[in-house]
């Protein structure tokens, strides 16, 4: 009898550990999964705002990495524009944002930031003998029911806007939640981000906008989302300007006419 419990309690022990090491196992291999999708899913959203990739587009996962390999990710310091050297895969811009060490607390601004990080990640395709083809930039503002997150791509001149995606929002279907329609996002092409000072110009209006030939600096209203269309307009500006990636434009634009 004593024998038979201590078989009992020995198997139950046994077949514990062998659970743990099953759910353990399969957490790990669940996490890692999740981090696949979710780095492929920044990659096409990239490629997406580059124009290298169509917002209706099915690709398969080795299609995403050979459309994104000639991109460049590089780590910038955000108030000189300046490469830090640092490893791009590594980087996590959002706990960089919420970590006081390697934050700061954001200027006045509309865009409904708190903190912006010292350090930034972006993404640089260059064509034989290095000169940059393209620019796309993370950003991320307050819209109407959270903070949305995306991706604008600049043309070679720095100035020309290729294309604008959001990867990430709250926004109400139907109404702001009209930033994914690749309608919608097909407007942007062609637009203008700073105006003949220098200074972002770019807008999301109430209505309609012309073609970017006529009007270069404005972009159709989301209908019946003025708030969404207004974060829009708000994030986008802080981040191109000088408190934002403003630094980073300006040493482009020195290395390309330098």
């Amino acid at each position: 009898m004593q024998g038979s419990v201590v078989y009992n309690l020995g198997f139950a022990a046994v077949v514990c550990v062998a659970c743990a090491i099953v759910v353990s196992s399969s957490a790990v291999a669940l996490r890692e999964r999740q981090e696949i999708n979710q780095t492929l899913d920044m990659q096409r959203n990239v490629l997406m705002a580059a124009g290298l990739a169509a917002p209706d587009e099915r690709l398969e996962p080795d299609e995403i990495g050979a459309r994104f390999a000639p991109i460049t990710q590089v780590v910038i310091d955000r108030e000189t524009g300046a490469a830090t050297g640092a490893d791009p895969t590594g980087f996590d811009p959002r706990a960089a944002a919420a970590d006081p060490d390697t934050s700061e607390t954001a200027p006045p601004n509309n865009a409904g930031l708190q903190r912006v990080a010292d350090q930034a990640l972006v993404y640089e395709l260059r064509g034989d003998g290095g000169a940059l083809d393209l620019v796309v930039l993370p950003v991320h503002g307050l819209g109407l029911w959270g903070i949305l997150y995306g991706f604008v791509a600049l043309d070679a001149d720095l100035e020309t806007i290729r294309g604008l995606t959001y990867y990430e929002h709250k926004e109400t279907p139907g109404l702001g939640g009209e930033v994914d329609n690749p309608r919608w996002k097909s407007l942007w092409n062609g637009r203008k981000a700073f105006g003949p000072d220098g200074a972002p110009a770019i807008e999301v209006i109430k209505g309609l906008a012309g073609p970017p030939a006529d009007d270069p600096y404005r972009v159709d209203g989301l209908a019946g989302a003025t708030m969404t269309s207004r974060g829009v307009t708000n994030m986008l500006r802080f981040w191109l300007d000088e408190q934002g990636f403003g630094p980073y434009l300006e040493a482009l634009r020195t290395r390309r006419d330098g």
